[in-house]
């Protein structure tokens, strides 16, 4: 690698320093300055000549010269349009292969732009996530169902462990029931707090979500099956019947709930969160047949 990489954080300081950068808290930004992190992401994400790679939230470009490096082509969407300059005209201006967009990601059409820079086909999307936006952003990935063969993200540490446990620990709720769903979800690295500038409080993670072609479990209705999974995620310590029966999302008769439970051969004092994927989707397509 001839050119200076952003990996170094002599180069980052510099870069900084020269764009009188300021650090904006309300978009949680902590950049990336160890070589070996990034060399593992982009490892994991097994990027290659043929993809098309999105990139969220570049920051000042660390992660995104590494891509522009592996993939055909990149498209990093950045929210923070002081950070627009830095990456055009300096950090990333070697690339013919990049396009930045100052857009916020909830905002994309990605299925739009997976269709114009792959024809459709599966994308890769790589990020560095701050904690506040990371659920909305994965799920929105998910759900708009975006044409995606893996998600490859780095995350605060706790998050990462909630998206792969399973039933009955304290970590598992709702988002780890909608990861299992979509995909198959991998640590690839621990990342502690002084591979960032500025020091994050907290231990980070990269985890890959790996796409699943088709869900692990068959549902009637998917949407059905999420607000059954939040609605007894909302009262953890509640009984699974109080749970749905308390929930604003749905209309179903104590009757019916428990009539839908003794169906999947769920008992009736369990909580929501002993259940495991495979007795939502089936609590799911109960609830359906009623109806």
């Amino acid at each position: 690698m001839t050119r200076p990489y952003l990996g170094n954080p002599k180069y980052t300081i510099e870069v900084l320093q020269k764009y009188n950068f300021a650090f904006q808290k309300r978009f949680g930004q902590n950049f990336l300055i160890d070589t070996h992190v990034l060399e593992k992401i982009i490892e994991a994400s097994q990027i290659t000549k043929d993809d098309f790679v999105l990139e969220i939230g570049p920051g000042i470009g660390t992660m995104t010269q590494y891509l522009a490096e592996a993939a055909r082509e990149v498209v990093a969407v950045e929210i923070d349009k002081t950070l627009i300059p830095i990456l055009e005209n300096d950090t990333l201006k070697d690339w013919d292969n990049v396009t930045v967009i100052n857009e916020d990601i909830l905002k994309v059409d990605i299925a739009a732009l997976a269709q114009e820079k792959n024809g459709g086909k599966p994308i890769k999307v790589v990020a560095n996530l701050p904690y506040y936006i990371t659920t909305p952003i994965i799920m929105g990935l998910f759900e708009n169902h975006v044409p995606i063969s893996s998600i490859t993200i780095m995350v605060q540490k706790e998050v990462a462990d909630r998206m792969q446990v399973g039933p009955g620990t304290k970590d598992y709720g709702a988002l780890s029931l909608a990861v299992q769903y979509y995909a198959k979800p991998q640590i690839i690295a621990n990342v502690p707090p002084n591979c960032f500038m500025p020091r994050p409080k907290v231990g980070s993670a990269v985890i890959q979500l790996v796409r699943y072609e088709e869900p692990p479990v068959q549902v009637e209705n998917e949407k059905l099956m999420f607000r059954l999974i939040r609605a007894s995620f909302n009262q953890r310590r509640k009984t699974l019947v109080n749970g749905l029966k308390n929930s604003q999302e749905l209309d179903f008769s104590k009757e019916e709930i428990e009539k839908a439970m003794a169906e999947t051969g769920i008992p009736v004092n369990v909580r929501g969160e002993a259940l495991t994927l495979k007795e939502f989707a089936d609590l799911a397509n109960a609830f359906h047949k009623l109806r």
